[in-house]
């Protein structure tokens, strides 16, 4: 693994997938989240398999005082535990509670993939429009190379999602591919 600054890793980032779906969009998001799980539960398993870190970033649903175990317990004891089940962290998982839309706004996830030797994040998760966009973009100006696997982002509404696949490709930079062409490379 590549020491401390060292930027030719890569990383597996789950955004907000460890959901309770207690809001007021769930009703419009879930069908695009079971659509996803699937394939986000097999690109979870080819990164764990090749030793690409997978990093949970996630809403706390205002649980500040809980811990990541909590956060699952909470999820699966919802009616939609079968979108969380699939995809759940295991115990070489890393976890990251965020407050805001970005997964690096006022989080450790710049510093953490820094240790990592991370230079390219590969964005999952829910919701495309929202925080998957705003992570890209943070991702970007911090000068990460960015993948959006296509089909393994969620969204509430799928113009909107689709609109910011193709900002995220054309202002970022970002690639934007189907799951099955995410190459996780052993590291050395």
């Amino acid at each position: 693994m590549p020491g401390p600054g060292a930027t030719d890793g890569n990383a597996l980032v789950v955004i907000d997938m460890i959901n309770t779906y207690d809001h007021e969009d769930a009703e419009l998001l879930t069908p695009s989240v079971a659509r996803v799980v699937p394939v986000l539960a097999e690109l979870i398993g080819r990164a764990r398999d090749t030793g690409v870190p997978v990093v949970y970033v996630n809403d706390n649903f205002g649980l500040w005082r809980s811990h990541h175990g909590e956060l699952v317990a909470a999820a699966l004891a919802r009616p939609h535990a079968d979108l969380v089940e699939p995809i759940r962290p295991d115990d070489d998982s890393l976890f990251v509670v965020k407050a805001r839309h970005s997964i690096f706004y006022d989080t450790p996830v710049s510093y953490l993939l820094w240790q990592l030797g991370v230079g390219t994040v590969v964005l999952t998760g829910q919701v495309t429009e929202q925080c998957v966009l705003y992570s890209a973009l943070d991702a970007h100006i911090r000068h990460l190379d960015v993948t959006v696997p296509r089909d393994a982002v969620a969204s509430i509404h799928p113009g909107l999602g689709s609109a910011a696949l193709d900002m995220m490709e054309r202002n970022m930079g970002a690639r934007i591919v189907p799951a099955k062409e995410v190459d996780f490379r052993p590291r050395a």
